[in-house]
């Protein structure tokens, strides 16, 4: 029998907040860390993104210079996450989760071109570096899988728990925004010269971002309102950087989580989506959603706020998803007016109050890759829940 595996407890850093609870709130209150940037050492032209100004180097204690950004960022989203959670991250019972797509990248524009580079540069160095700083019993996982990385993360996490590899999984992404990246971007034309405007009839290209989030997960604490209860992963196959034009294969990756979840379409209140407010993206996802049966149902894009946070998207929307299934309150999509999908869809555009025990949360990415989760509230919680609203 598979055990069940609980959100223990969650983390964001970002431009709006650096704790998931500031975060909702930011949000709530219609902040947006997505503003005009005019930083040469990035880019040439002005860029709208959403960009950590906060020197983190000063909320480590260690010599600065022994980690980059990337590697502050992921240390101190765990430690805010962990603390007073229960888990021990240094246990052996323990695994760390890491999602990034670019991880240090940026050091191709810094560093001198020599061998320190070169073994510093790639993910398994920041990996063994974070292990070192939290002293870890285990070898860090590393899941770097373009857009859908935070997802995927959270989905291995959930599977070593089922299996009973591990009683805890602490699951961190993190990405920062280099010239390198926003360069690819501006290659596709991809960058949208304004606030970005998921699913609406305006929209033409995203803001990127930087954060960090955590999600800690186990199968041994019991008691905590959220479970993650699906999730599915696939690939159209269809193009290096285009996705699929029929929606077919996310819905299929929608299907399947919903099956391991043992739920219907009808049982999902509201939706998690991509949304980056490019063409491609948001017409597939509409049309993944008709064919999966959830025109109706409501869905926002976070990107309005935080931009397109890379290896940390999943995780972050993963969190104020969670957080909108407990408060009972659905975030807008920020930048939206009048649809611009083929397909019917039920964009929130502004607060929503919601009663629901499930929510889908959904990415794609380069390569064709999609993933699907399902959260849902434990029995224990909603039994809690219906005895407030009874008294």
């Amino acid at each position: 029998m598979m055990k069940d595996v609980f959100v223990v407890s969650d983390n964001i850093i970002s431009p709006v907040g650096n704790t998931a609870a500031a975060n909702f709130s930011a949000l709530i209150n219609n902040a947006s860390g997505v503003k005009e940037h005019v930083l040469p050492s990035i880019s040439p032209v002005p860029f709208y993104a959403s960009l950590l100004e906060e020197d983190l180097s000063e909320r480590i204690i260690m010599a600065p210079d022994v980690y980059t950004k990337f590697e502050q960022l992921l240390i101190l989203s765990v430690i805010s996450a962990s603390k007073n959670s229960g888990v021990n991250v240094s246990s052996r019972e323990t695994i760390l989760v890491i999602s990034s797509t670019k991880g240090n990248i940026s050091l191709l524009e810094t560093a001198p071109a020599d061998a320190l580079l070169k073994e510093s540069i790639g993910l398994p160095a920041s990996a063994k570096k974070i292990a070192g700083y939290f002293k870890l019993a285990n070898t860090p996982l590393i899941i770097s899988n373009a857009c859908i990385s935070g997802l995927t993360a959270l989905l291995t996490g959930k599977r070593l728990l089922e299996m009973g590899q591990y009683k805890h999984a602490v699951v961190v992404g993190a990405d920062i925004i280099s010239s390198f990246i926003l360069s690819g971007f501006q290659s596709f034309q991809a960058i949208s010269a304004q606030p970005c405007r998921p699913f609406d009839a305006a929209r033409n290209g995203i803001n990127l971002g930087e954060a960090a989030a955590t999600i800690i997960l186990s199968s041994a604490i019991n008691n905590k309102p959220v479970r993650l209860t699906g999730g599915a992963v696939t690939n159209d196959a269809n193009h290096i950087s285009g996705p699929s034009r029929s929606g077919e294969e996310l819905c299929i990756a929608i299907n399947k989580a919903l099956k391991q979840a043992q739920v219907s379409s009808a049982d999902i209140g509201f939706i998690s989506a991509h949304g980056t407010a490019t063409i491609y993206n948001d017409e597939m996802e509409a049309k993944a959603f008709s064919l999966a049966g959830m025109e109706a149902i409501p869905l926002n894009s976070l990107k309005g706020y935080y931009g397109h946070t890379l290896g940390a998207a999943g995780i972050v929307e993963s969190v104020i998803a969670i957080h909108s299934l407990q408060q009972n309150k659905m975030i807008p999509t920020r930048g939206f007016q009048q649809s611009g999908v083929s397909k019917p869809i039920t964009v929130c555009a502004a607060i929503m109050d919601i009663n629901t025990s499930h929510c889908l949360k959904t990415a794609s990415g380069f390569g064709g890759c999609n993933a699907a989760l399902v959260f849902s509230k434990s029995t224990n919680y909603i039994l809690d829940q219906q005895i407030q609203t009874a008294v």
